[in-house]
């Protein structure tokens, strides 16, 4: 059975200033080698990066694997990563801006979308939530069935590709939504704490830190 990783590098880095963060360094190394690296790493037949226009010669100088550009949202990105993959059974969908994932999870994840077609890395909350309105709080939310959503996040290619096709043109900001949207059932696959998105400087600094 073959496995694909679509690796989306699309965003604009806003938040994060005048650089865009997937090749900001961190000891040394950019974001974006960080993530690549542990899919080589792990039990995948095929890397594809949805990048953004701008980095596309930067990437092309780092890696061998299929550069595409990405779309005008995730969801497009995303899509154009489905099209460009090789004929494969199952896919995972991991943001490049997650450079502390590990290939001990991604093959966790890989096993279990084997088993389930559909399946999300995942941590429980552990935070107090409350739901806040015009400054208020309303109420506090049982967190006892909460998690939070990370990825990678893997499926039944056919699956995956079907959803994107009949929700083309909406702005799900992750993929296990699309397929929830479609009454589909999806699983957990317990994450790490460690494995945060990097928006900001500081989240650089804390990268740095699980990385070292």
């Amino acid at each position: 059975m073959k496995t694909t990783t679509i690796i989306t590098a699309g965003g604009t880095s806003s938040r994060f200033g005048n650089r865009n963060k997937l090749l900001e360094k961190i000891n040394g190394k950019e974001v974006i080698k960080y993530t690549v690296e542990a899919f080589e790493k792990a039990d995948v037949d095929e890397i594809i990066i949805c990048a953004n226009k701008a980095i596309i010669p930067d990437l092309s100088n780092m890696f061998v694997h299929k550069i595409i550009e990405g779309g005008i949202s995730r969801q497009a990105s995303v899509y154009n990563g489905l099209k460009a993959a090789k004929k494969c059974d199952y896919v995972l969908i991991h943001d490049g801006a997650r450079p502390v994932i590990t290939p001990e999870i991604i093959n966790r994840t890989i096993d279990l979308v084997k088993e389930k077609n559909a399946v999300s890395v995942m941590t429980k909350t552990i935070d107090t939530i409350k739901e806040v309105e015009d400054g208020r709080i309303i109420k506090t939310i049982d967190r006892s069935k909460l998690y939070n959503t990370q990825t990678p996040q893997a499926f039944k290619y056919e699956w995956i590709l079907s959803a994107h096709e009949k929700l083309k043109g909406q702005n799900f900001t992750d993929d296990a939504g699309m397929l929830e949207a479609l009454g589909y059932e999806v699983y957990i696959v317990d994450g790490s704490y460690k494995n945060i998105k990097i928006t900001t400087q500081s989240d650089i600094e804390l990268a740095a830190i699980f990385l070292k």
